[in-house]
């Protein structure tokens, strides 16, 4: 960690003073260079994390390359700001890049999101020292590979493997790396921000989430089924935008029940590498049990498995995989404790509500505030739910439609800062004023 810090300081010297026109046409090299390793990249996702390959072909893969080509295009248009004090002076603020960026990426979007860091740190003029997680590390370790190919210069972005304690929390207290983007669990965020706080780095948490799906009476039913189905499962639910609380309005609850079980159960779990599997598997041994244990917790608290709640067993060569079955649970009161509890896999928890004011009760009673989906046919309902909802990021009638340009982080225990657009130029950037008497 030392050396790698220590090399990306050297960089630093030079890259930071390296035209951003210069810096953004190495970067949409290294997306050329990213593209023509697809297939190798697409394969070692799906089988080190255990997603479905056609996922990791249609989401997390093309976004790497596009990342660096978003963030090598728009430095080329952050622009700084001028105020002119009524002919006695004029101010002009600066945005510099600040020096060696600690990138702490997950491992449920492995590239996606180390890449989503990177990028625009570089492109800002900073250099990088990344941690992946060790969890999912074969990504990150071709992507260095693909570096080097593509000639990023030496010492600008440097990977270091290893776990949470032997790396990943050097390089947060390290007191040459003053800025730290960390995307992860809750709790880990929590131990960055103390490590960091008496050394007043520059920081961005963006952390766990338990998403309100809120379907109003009025919603088009079937995309809210679907939509529904969506946001609990996909990629096997490791995914912090994943709407595991699930709201229905009682008026259409039983029908939306029937409706939602009958897709849930024709879900196919099975080999990543098999296009007709819907879900792969859990990404590891550890998380399989700790997801199967906050069933068994539901159940505990008087919960009804509606359909899953089990290990599934496949045959052949993968019936030792860590697969489980997409499970619905009702019957739990919105606050007790699964239904405040990020799970983080194939589970969703069915509430049904009476009113708007009911259901924005219940959705902001857990300490997260990550996203939100609402779903209604009424305008002026979507615009004030919304607007109640304590969460980074609320969508109506729909799920996880990301634009690139937007501001992306989480209200109270999901985050601290928002990245995504200029957002996170200016994250990656320390802002310095001048001002010039006339």
């Amino acid at each position: 960690m030392n050396q790698a810090v220590e090399a990306a300081q050297q960089a630093f010297k030079s890259w930071s003073r390296t035209p951003k026109r210069e810096r953004s046409d190495i970067l949409m090299k290294l997306a050329d260079e990213i593209e023509k390793h697809s297939d190798e990249l697409i394969a070692a996702e799906s089988k080190d994390n255990g997603k479905p390959k056609w996922l990791a072909q249609a989401v997390d893969i093309p976004r790497a390359p596009e990342n660096f080509r978003f963030f090598a295009t728009a430095i080329l248009h952050f622009n700084s700001e001028i105020h002119e004090m009524d002919g006695q002076a004029l101010n002009y603020t600066l945005r510099q890049p600040i020096g060696v960026a600690g990138c702490i990426s997950p491992w449920n979007l492995p590239l996606y999101l180390l890449t989503w860091k990177v990028a625009p740190a570089l492109a800002a003029g900073n250099t990088v020292v990344a941690k992946p997680s060790e969890v999912t590390p074969m990504t990150a370790f071709i992507f260095s590979k693909i570096c080097q190919k593509a000639g990023l210069p030496k010492g600008i972005l440097n990977i270091v493997h290893g776990t949470g304690e032997k790396v990943g929390d050097p390089l947060t207290r390290h007191p040459d790396v003053p800025i730290i983007s960390f995307t992860g669990g809750t709790e880990t965020g929590g131990k960055i921000a103390s490590a960091t706080a008496p050394l007043f780095k520059k920081l961005s948490l963006e952390m766990g989430g338990k998403n309100p799906n809120i379907i109003f009476s009025d919603a088009e039913f079937d995309n809210a089924v679907e939509m529904a189905v969506k946001a609990s499962f996909s990629n096997q639910g490791q995914i912090c935008l994943c709407g595991s609380r699930l709201f229905v309005q009682e008026d259409i609850y039983d029908k939306f029940k029937s409706d939602f079980l009958e897709k849930t159960r024709n879900l196919v779990v099975g080999d990543p590498r098999d296009n007709s599997s819907n879900l792969g598997a859990i990404v590891s041994k550890q998380h399989m049990e700790k997801i199967l244990s906050k069933i068994e917790q539901a159940r505990d608290e008087g919960g009804k498995v509606l359909t899953g709640g089990k290990r599934l067993q496949l045959d052949g060569e993968l019936k030792n995989g860590y697969y489980i079955e997409p499970t619905i649970i009702e019957g739990l009161p919105a606050d007790c404790q699964t239904n405040h509890e990020e799970i983080f896999g194939p589970v969703v928890s069915m509430i049904p509500f009476k009113s708007e004011e009911d259901v924005i009760s219940m959705a902001n009673s857990t300490r997260y505030g990550l996203s939100a989906s609402i779903f209604t046919s009424d305008v002026s309902r979507a615009h004030r739910v919304a607007s109640a909802i304590d969460s980074g990021i609320v969508w109506v009638n729909t799920w996880l439609l990301r634009d690139l340009r937007i501001p992306f982080g989480g209200m109270k225990s999901s985050g601290i800062g928002r990245e995504g657009g200029f957002n996170s130029l200016q994250f990656f950037t320390e802002s310095k004023n001048v001002c010039i008497k006339i």
